[in-house]
Parts: structure tokens; sequence; C-alpha cells
């Protein structure tokens, strides 16, 4: 293919809304990313399997702390059995024991912190710039360890910024949690996005950039969870980083 044809292509391309076709820049972004994101899960040496991947988390500040979400952590470890939070590097699996510093329930998200040399931290942006049809990557672990612990990453758009709570077609379908939420709703980037159980905590950005603007923590499903793997709605959400930055503060932490 000559120079001149080649740019035709990538013109072409370009012009039909292909960006990621026509360059590398999204390959190049994930490949940065990708040594950030961890799995997040427990690590009991008297159970078998000894590792047990619950979801997604990303290195952030000093690439000693680690971001997931608060749903993501069992709410009680068996100690007796020396059960511990660990966080699983991708590839070959390596485990790093891991410690809790600070949650933030309203928000679902938690802060970790890891031993050993640090990871490379994601850098964070500013989740007010962000606007309803801007472009999205995430990278994550979907399935969990089902699939191996290789990151994919999935694309879409911001489809609405939204209040975190979902409106109930029926008054059966209120708890206590779905309530508080309305009570105390705050705004929430809805995503055209397909993700999957075991994506919780993975880092949201932008394509170009790789700066993260939120974290994904749920996935809407509408038949049920046991079908959440073979008919996915493609709707999932993410919180806005702008948390996340509050959480570092509170912890002491630069982002």
């Amino acid at each position: 293919m000559t120079d001149k044809l080649a740019f035709v292509v990538a013109l072409c391309l370009a012009l039909l809304g292909w960006p990621a076709l026509a360059d590398d820049t999204l390959a190049n972004t994930i490949a940065r990313i990708k040594p950030s994101v961890v799995g997040v899960g427990t690590f009991n040496p008297t159970a078998q399997p000894r590792n047990r991947l619950l979801g997604t988390g990303f290195a952030v500040s000093d690439g000693r702390h680690i971001i997931t979400n608060d749903h993501v952590l069992p709410a009680s470890l068996d100690r007796e059995r020396r059960e511990e939070l660990a966080v699983f590097l991708h590839g070959d699996s390596t485990m790093r024991r891991a410690e809790r510093v600070a949650t933030s329930a309203r928000h679902d998200l938690a802060l970790l912190r890891i031993e050993g040399d640090p990871l490379p931290a994601v850098s964070l942006g500013h989740s007010d710039r962000v606007r309803e049809g801007h472009a999205v990557a995430v990278t994550g672990f979907p399935i969990g360890a089902v699939i191996g612990l290789f990151p994919a990453t999935h694309v879409g758009i911001v489809a609405s910024i939204s209040p975190v709570a979902i409106p109930a077609s029926r008054a059966s379908e209120l708890d206590a949690a779905a309530i508080r939420r309305m009570r105390d709703a705050f705004p929430i980037f809805q995503l055209d996005l397909t993700a999957y159980p075991g994506n919780s905590g993975s880092p949201l950005y932008h394509p170009r950039t790789g700066s993260v603007i939120g974290v994904l923590n749920m996935v809407f499903v509408h038949a049920g969870r046991e079908r959440a793997l073979d008919r996915p709605s493609g709707i999932s959400y993410a919180i806005p980083v702008k948390h996340v930055h509050d959480l570092l503060n509170e912890a002491g932490l630069r982002p």
C-alpha cells in the first residue's frame, strides 16, 4: 500500500467514526493502563483454591494503594484460617497482601494498601468535565478468573449522567439500601458499555489520554444475575472519580 493510499484509508476510517481502527491510540492507552490494573480478592492458605478473585482494582497515588468497590470486599475474613485481603497481578497471578485503609459506603469505594514494590499509578482526571456522549473505555477482569487473570477492555460512551438510585417498578423491590440511595442520591455515569461480574472496581478512562474519570460499580441486569453472562444488558454504571479524590484526601494521599 502506498503512503498516499494509506493516508486516504486512514482518513476515511476517521470520517466514519472508527478512530480506534485508524491508529494505535487506544492500543497504546490500554498498554499504559494494564500494568496498573489488579484483581482484588482474598488469599487463604488452607482453602482450595487458595486465591479467590472477587473484582478489579487499580493503583493510585504512590502505587502502593489500590482503589476498588466497597461491595467487592468481603464483610468479614476467616482469621482463624488465616484468610486475608489480597490483590493479584495479571498474567502470572502474583499475590500481594492488602489491607483496607479507608472506605466510602455511600459511594461504594474502598482504598487498600498493598505490600511490595509500587505499581504504576493511573492518572486521575476530573469527572465534572465529563459530558454525555463522551467516549470511554474500561479495563478489568470480566467473569473473574474464569477466563484467566488477563485484563480485558470494553469501550462505549457515557449514555447519561443520572442519579445513582434506579427507580423501582413496585414497592416490593424497595429495601432499606434502595431507600437510602433515593434519599441521598448523587450523580453517576450511566454507560452504553457491556461489562460483567468481575468488572466491579475497574477504572473507567478516556480512550486517548488514559485519564481515569470513574470506577465501574454495577451492571444493569434485566433477567436475573444468573443470566448476566449470556444476556448482558449493555448498560453499566460508574462512580465519578471526584469521589476517589475525596477518599484519597481523607486518607492524606495525593492523587
